[in-house]
């Protein structure tokens, strides 16, 4: 048995100030009265008091007279105390007061509150209370999200701006984030989240993202690598200016850095003779040569690929031609007879065919020869094709980094033209040559990324195994369906539009929809605020009726502020409406609905419902616990407000 609430509880200015307003748990409890007398703060002081970030309590007199709020939570023979202070700002207070109390203790004294909770720990608190898995792991998009009693609040309240709502069907749906948290916290609250299921796929989210970030990890330690492109530059640059001597040859990178290292050290030697040639144009002469070896090799391709047609396409003439002289060479020699050719059906002889037949099985020798000899060839010109398509993968290389030395070297060619002599263009150069060698110092002594991709990918696969096919949705889709049934039959005792028709809970939109023949309306399209107000009442009946059957951690209360306001003229004042005829007849089968849904799951569920309106009927009256009319009366004291006066 999950929580409902037994009491509210507001502490005034003095020691002796404590005001209590009880509710029986399993009970539909109805506090009605005049505007202005507090009533919409029995909803705001229950959320406040379990956990709301901001300070949701109006200003007002509740504000002003009232120094800590504090509900008390039951559970069965437990019971739970949690009070916060108001806030003389708007800013939330950050610690809480939670006292675990035996069922039916009274509140303690404002001298026994000790506010050092701060408000995650009391949250948790509050959640493991009324019975939510906090172990639970939801993947939503970006994380993983474990639910609380943050979201289960969001099918407990229905506030002025929600009742009655035809395009917001839950408690701050339109707030931020809440559509989302909506959708991935009910399944779990209607039972369709398996939490072991829920941990592996929790688990096969942060392995994804983990792989996705260690690809961006290793390409980042690729990029810091030293480009052998540019160590080739630097060299031909310290040999321009002198600092080096002539290579006879391309040395390969360990000897390109030593050599490097050297030039550092190196003071320019005749700086008054120029190099004998420009190592740019060297490389140009370089890349010109490689861009010529690359169009003479894909000739080279386009020509075999050719050959390989006209190969391909002669065997099948060839093949043809065979199939069709063998279908004629039904003649065959007689075995007593070698120069007469037999009938293949009697064996007669055929004097006349033995020159066609003899010429027959010439041909389909010679083609057999031929269709051999040019398979044979084929396969020689595949093994050409792809030695060519390799010698082109090592030019394209050998083109990258040609274009690399070139760039690096225009680059410090630019520069070194810019300086006033020789000896500050060798300056400059093993000044570059000094930062390239840190560079690659730092590259060889900063810890090496391990490549976790191989182990990554296995615990992906062996995560996805493991889930097999999802069932939660095949639950999810099981379970809406009863509830839709609950919400249909609901609405057809309200009498509401469409009813008639199938309705259905469309998590999706976080809307309700009448499946009619002339396709869906959802409630946002149908008239009415009684609609709107029927509606929403029998969806989150249904829940609750759901879960209390299911004993589903969702908290066993639900708050309804104002019902009766879609009967109020626009120009309401505040006082007593007083409701007759069809409007009369509507709100109180609207109570009649309530109370049948809270005896059918008694004690398990109690519904508060704030009213202005004042009904005579059954069962409203019975389930009348205040009535605030009349000057004095409201969820402050009189006397309070007289004792500060």
């Amino acid at each position: 048995m999950t929580c409902q609430i037994s009491s509210i509880v507001l502490y005034g200015k003095q020691p002796d100030q404590v005001e209590v307003l009880p509710f029986t748990p399993g009970k539909l409890s109805i506090v009605t009265g005049d505007s202005r007398t507090g009533k919409t703060s029995i909803a705001t002081i229950t959320d406040y008091c379990l956990g709301s970030t901001n300070y949701p309590v109006k200003a007002g007199v509740v504000r002003d007279y009232v120094q800590a709020y504090a509900v008390q939570l039951v559970a069965g023979e437990r019971q739970l105390f949690t009070a916060r202070p108001a806030s003389t700002t708007t800013t939330a207070a950050p610690r809480l007061c939670l006292i675990f109390q035996p069922a039916g203790s009274p509140p303690p004294a404002i001298n026994e509150l000790d506010f050092t909770i701060p408000l995650d720990v009391a949250r948790n608190m509050i959640t493991e209370f009324c019975g939510i898995d906090r172990s639970v792991g939801i993947p939503t998009r970006g994380t993983v999200l474990n639910p609380s009693i943050r979201h289960a609040l969001f099918f407990c309240f229905q506030g002025q701006n929600e009742i009655a709502n035809p395009e917001q069907l839950f408690h701050s749906q339109g707030q931020e984030w809440r559509s989302s948290a909506i959708r991935d916290t009910l399944p779990y609250f209607l039972g369709a989240v398996d939490p072991s299921q829920a941990e592996l796929t929790a688990r096969l989210k942060t392995a994804r993202q983990d792989l996705k970030a260690h690809a961006q990890e290793l390409a980042e330690a690729s990029r810091r690598t030293p480009a052998p492109g540019m160590a080739r530059a630097l060299v031909a640059e310290a040999i321009q200016v002198q600092l080096l001597p002539p290579q006879p040859e391309e040395p390969d990178l360990p000897t390109t850095l030593a050599l490097l290292s050297e030039a550092i050290e190196s003071a320019p030697q005749n700086l008054t003779d120029p190099p004998d040639e420009d190592p740019l144009a060297l490389l140009e002469r370089e890349r010109e040569g490689l861009r010529t070896q690359y169009n003479r090799i894909r000739a080279q391709i386009g020509d075999l690929k050719a050959l390989l047609s006209d190969s391909g396409d002669y065997l099948g003439t060839a093949r043809d031609q065979h199939d069709r002289l063998a279908s004629l060479g039904l003649f065959t020699i007689r075995p007593d007879d070698p120069e007469q050719a037999a009938c293949p059906l009697c064996a007669s002889p055929v004097t006349s065919a033995h020159e066609i037949a003899t010429q027959i099985r010439d041909d389909l020798a010679r083609l057999d020869d031929d269709v051999e000899f040019v398979s044979d060839d084929t396969a020689r010109t595949r093994t050409l094709i792809e030695e060519a398509h390799e010698q082109q993968r090592d030019i394209n290389a050998a083109l990258v980094r040609n274009r690399q030395a070139q760039q690096e070297l225009a680059a410090g060619m630019r520069q070194a033209n810019a300086l006033a002599n020789q000896a500050l263009r060798a300056a400059s150069v093993q000044g570059r040559i000094s930062l390239y060698l840190e560079t690659a110092a730092l590259a060889q002594t900063a810890p090496a990324v391990p490549d976790r991709t191989a182990a990554l990918t296995q615990l992906i696969g062996q995560l996805e195994d493991a889930l097999g096919e999802d069932t939660q949705a095949d639950r999810l889709a099981s379970f809406l369906s009863r509830i839709n049934q609950k919400i249909t039959t609901k609405a057809r005792a309200l009498r509401l539009e469409h009813s008639e028709h199938p309705i259905r809970l469309d998590l999706k939109r976080l809307t309700v929809v009448a499946d009619t023949p002339r396709g869906p309306v959802p409630l946002s399209e149908m008239g009415s605020g009684e609609n709107w107000l029927g509606y929403h009442i029998a969806t989150l009946l249904s829940l609750h009726e759901w879960c209390t059957e299911q004993n589903r951690p969702l908290p066993r209360f639900l708050i309804l502020d104002q019902p009766s306001q879609v009967y109020f003229p626009s120009d309401y004042d505040g006082t007593a409406p007083e409701l007759v005829g069809n409007d009369r007849n509507m709100l109180l089968r609207a109570y009649q609905v309530i109370a049948d849904t809270v005896e059918l799951l008694s004690p398990g569920f109690q519904v508060i419902v704030i009213e202005h309106a004042d009904l005579d009927g059954e069962p409203f009256r019975s389930a009348v616990v205040r009535r605030w009319r009349g000057t004095g009366t409201g969820l402050v004291p009189s006397s309070w407000i007289d004792t500060a006066g």
